[in-house]
């Protein structure tokens, strides 16, 4: 397989303050591009993230800004489109406003990207979670082939599946270079409890369930277990994550959908087990029931088909990248704590 990279590149990415997309650019970084463009809102991200560095150009703002999308570089190379209304409980609880964040910016970049002619790719963060059999039973590997469900859990599946219907028509239509990135649950370095605009539920703060349980576990808190810890989910590290994009990006088939992740089921027991094994909290678990609206109990992805066409295979296990995440937490402390506690009022009002 030809080895390509980033040499040279203008690149845009969307929601590059964000946790996977800083890492992104981070490692974009590593292969020289000419300059990164990176548009940002802030929504649910820190600027904290984004690199010190002068091939880094910073735009704050959606991008469906139409001036924003208008000063859009006409020479790009590559474009990822990561923004998102971060996440599932914040778009039940504002459905309009996943409406606004996660799929009018998806229509909007297509139709402006449509017209850069140079345009080598455009990457869509897309999500497993929103083909996945909805099964608490023996799960199979979700592939790429997996059928959509027309019933789904949240507003936020339903934006991401949108995009992807969105991206499939600006690729028919106007050969919009288009790949679709379904991804598994990403943890790692860079997620920031609490970074960005309070989003109407304590979710705010409690984002996904890797950073939730490695801060709750540094303060020997009792890590809560719905379901038992019952469900499980296929946890992919977030470097790892970073450089399926990229594969998707330099070797991904125009049209075609891939999913990065690990293709191993972690239970969240397990997942819970480990954090308060590498920080050392004896603290018991908090067994609770399920939750209500949630339906999607174990699953897993295929990564045949992103091993064979990109030579994609993820290379940090789980327990090397909860040993990552937790010394990240230790050294980024005092970030963390500054941005839960912008939301210490509004916490308290939700009862949490």
């Amino acid at each position: 397989m030809t080895i390509l990279n980033f040499l040279g590149a203008k690149v845009l990415v969307v929601g590059g303050a964000g946790f996977v997309g800083s890492n992104l650019v981070h490692q974009i970084l590593e292969q020289s591009p000419r300059e990164i463009v990176v548009v940002d809102n802030l929504l649910s991200s820190d600027v904290a993230n984004i690199p010190a560095d002068p091939r880094v150009r910073f735009v704050f703002g959606s991008i469906t800004d139409d001036k924003i999308l208008a000063d859009l570089p006409d020479d790009l190379d590559y474009a990822f489109h990561l923004a998102c209304y971060h996440g599932n409980q914040s778009s039940i609880a504002n459905p309009l406003a996943d409406h606004d964040n996660n799929t009018l910016t998806s229509l909007k970049l297509f139709d402006r990207l449509k017209d850069i002619k140079g345009l080598k790719k455009v990457v869509y963060a897309a999500a497993a979670c929103a083909v996945a059999e909805k099964t608490y039973d023996a799960p199979t590997a979700t592939t790429e082939e997996q059928p959509v469900t027309l019933y789904h859990d949240s507003p936020y599946s339903i934006s991401k599946i949108i995009g992807e219907l969105y991206g499939n028509y600006y690729f028919q239509q106007h050969k919009l270079p288009f790949v679709k990135a379904r991804f598994s649950n990403v943890y790692g370095p860079r997620e920031v409890l609490g970074a960005g605009q309070w989003r109407g539920t304590v979710h705010t703060v409690w984002r996904n369930v890797t950073p939730t349980f490695v801060w709750r576990s540094l303060n020997a808190e009792a890590l809560p277990l719905d379901n038992g810890g019952n469900a499980s989910r296929d946890f992919i590290f977030v470097e790892d994550m970073a450089r399926g994009l990229m594969a998707c990006a330099l070797q991904g088939a125009v049209g075609e959908v891939y999913n990065l992740a690990t293709g191993k089921e972690t239970s969240i027991l397990e997942l819970a087990t480990l954090i308060n094994e590498y920080t050392g909290n004896k603290t018991p678990l908090d067994l609770r029931p399920a939750r209500d609206w949630d339906r999607s109990g174990k699953r897993f992805a295929s990564t045949d088909k992103a091993a064979r066409e990109l030579g994609f295979l993820a290379q940090v296990d789980v327990r090397e990248g909860v040993r990552r995440t937790v010394e990240w937490t230790k050294a980024n402390h005092d970030l963390i704590l500054r941005n839960i506690a912008r939301h210490g009022k509004l916490m308290a009002q939700a009862g949490a």
